[in-house]
């Protein structure tokens, strides 16, 4: 699974959970934007860069957050129909959900096991945020307040977040990983706190598509 899938959602659980921890100076913004957080829903743009800085990819999709611990993030290529091809992850609580719909294939892991070493461990509640996790002001720019997440285990999906706010709401997230690839996320049509089906944060794999790992009942 690429960075455009996997590792930005998995940072937006990361993100969730930070803002339950005991925060450092220079991360209030995020303690106030999940304040009384209980869902969200939002679409997104992105465009993937490579270590040179040219772009070789772009898609968008959409984002429904249920807490705690549940998740849905779905990436479409640049012109795609909705369902057709892309990516899309879901965590139900328990498992994550890798679905490529272009290979047919899905890869489930436990949350609380199968994703250590990744952001999503800290849905659990039993992490560390500062022991596992750099918090720090970024400052302002571009029109935004800023603020960086830094993994410290060398085994993370990404090697840094920076979230971007206006006006306290989350606007944009900028992923950089270990090949030098940056992914910019635009966040839009943001609604907190509306109704989410139980059905937008389950998943059952489809019976045409290969099955890899063995999910928690």
């Amino acid at each position: 699974m690429s960075l455009s899938c996997r590792a930005l959602a998995l940072v937006l659980l990361c993100v969730a959970a930070v803002a339950h921890a005991d925060a450092p100076s220079g991360v209030t913004l995020l303690d106030h934007y999940f304040d009384g957080l209980h869902t969200l829903r939002a679409d997104f743009s992105q465009k993937l860069t490579d270590s040179h800085g040219r772009q070789i990819d772009q898609g968008a999709g959409t984002l429904v957050v249920s807490r705690p611990g549940k998740l849905r993030w779905e990436l479409r290529p640049q012109g795609a129909r909705d369902g057709a091809g892309g990516e899309l992850m879901v965590a139900d609580g328990k498992n994550v959900w890798f679905y490529d719909r272009d290979l047919a294939q899905v890869s489930v892991k436990p949350m609380d096991a199968g994703l250590s070493g990744t952001p999503a461990m800290l849905l659990s509640g039993a992490v560390d945020v500062r022991k596992n996790f750099t918090l720090s002001d970024a400052g302002a720019h571009e029109g935004l307040n800023w603020v960086s997440v830094a993994p410290k285990s060398s085994e993370s999906d990404f090697r840094v977040a920076r979230l971007g706010f206006a006006h306290g709401d989350l606007a944009r997230m900028v992923l950089e990983d270990k090949l030098g690839q940056t992914a910019t996320i635009i966040f839009e049509h943001a609604v907190r706190n509306g109704p989410v089906a139980a059905e937008e944060v389950s998943f059952t794999p489809p019976a045409d598509a290969d099955l890899i790992g063995t999910p928690v009942p």
